[in-house]
C-alpha cells in the first residue's frame, strides 16, 4: 500500500468514544508507570520511600524528617537502617516537660556530648552534620570538623523563659540551640560573634543554616530575632510541607 493510499485512509478515520477513552488510559498509564520509575531511583523525592539519613537532599526529605516527631518508632527504624549507634532512653519527666521520646547518639563531635533529645533531632542532627556541616567547613573554611557547641536540647521552660504561654520545643528536648563551630586546625567560629562579619566564617554560618532547614522543621537564627543572636535553634515541630527557616 503506498503512502498516499495510507494518508486517505488516516483521514477518513474518526476514533470513537470509547478509541479516545483507550487512548487517554494508555497515556495516563504510561506517565504513573514512567513516574513511579523516576521516584524509585530518587528516594529524596518520593514520599513514600522509607527515609536514610544518607539519601541526597530532596523535596521530600525535610517533611520526612519532620514527620518523625509523631512516630518515635519509625524514626528508630530509620537510625537502625542507617547504621547510627544510639541508645534508647526510658521516658522522663511530668506534665508540660514530659519527655516520652528520649534517645542518646554516640559518636557525634558535639560540646559537651551529645544530649538526650526526641528521635526526629537526633535524626536532624546526623544528618545535617554529615552532609551540611562537615562539607561546608571543608570547602568554605578549608578545614575538618572538629567539634559543634552546643547549649543543650532539654529545657522546662516556656518560650523565650516567660511565665505563660506556649511551651518551648526544649521543654520536650525536641530542639537543640548550637552556638559555636570548632574547626580541626584549632579556629572557632562563633555565632555570636562571626555571624554579621564578612568573610568566609560568616559563609560558613549562613550556609549550615541554610542547610538546616532541610534536616529541621524549625531553624531560627540572629536573622530572626535578638534572642537569637548567639545560636541557631533547631527544633522538630510538626509544621507541616513549608517549615520555618529564618
Amino acid at each position: 500500500m503506498t503512502p498516499r493510499k495510507l494518508l486517505g485512509i488516516a483521514r477518513r478515520w474518526r476514533p470513537s468514544r470509547f478509541d479516545r477513552i483507550a487512548f487517554a488510559a494508555l497515556v495516563l498509564a504510561s506517565l504513573v508507570l514512567a513516574g513511579k520509575g523516576w521516584l524509585d531511583t530518587h528516594p529524596e523525592a518520593n514520599p513514600w520511600a522509607p527515609l536514610t539519613l544518607s539519601d541526597p537532599d530532596g523535596w521530600a526529605t525535610r517533611h520526612k524528617l519532620a514527620g518523625l516527631r509523631e512516630d518515635g518508632a519509625r524514626c528508630r527504624a530509620i537510625l537502625e537502617r542507617t547504621g547510627v549507634a544510639h541508645t534508647v532512653l526510658p521516658p522522663t519527666g511530668e506534665g508540660a516537660c514530659r519527655r516520652p521520646d528520649r534517645v542518646a547518639l554516640s559518636g557525634l563531635p558535639l560540646n559537651p556530648r551529645t544530649p538526650p533529645a526526641t528521635c526526629a533531632v537526633a535524626a536532624g542532627l546526623v544528618r545535617w552534620i554529615d552532609t551540611v556541616v562537615r562539607p561546608a567547613a571543608r570547602e568554605t573554611l578549608g578545614s575538618p570538623l572538629a567539634r559543634i557547641e552546643h547549649l543543650g536540647a532539654y529545657s522546662c521552660r516556656r518560650l523565650y523563659g516567660r511565665a505563660s504561654g506556649r511551651w518551648s520545643e526544649h521543654a520536650t528536648g525536641n530542639a537543640i540551640d548550637v552556638t559555636a563551630f570548632v574547626l580541626a586546625d584549632g579556629r572557632r567560629i562563633s555565632v555570636l560573634e562571626d555571624w554579621s562579619e564578612s568573610g568566609p566564617e560568616a559563609r560558613f554560618l549562613h550556609r549550615v543554616r541554610t542547610g538546616a532547614c532541610q534536616a529541621f522543621g524549625t531553624v531560627l537564627s540572629p536573622d530572626y530575632n535578638a534572642a537569637h543572636r548567639d545560636h541557631l535553634h533547631l527544633d522538630q515541630q510538626t509544621r507541616g510541607w513549608s517549615g520555618v527557616c529564618r
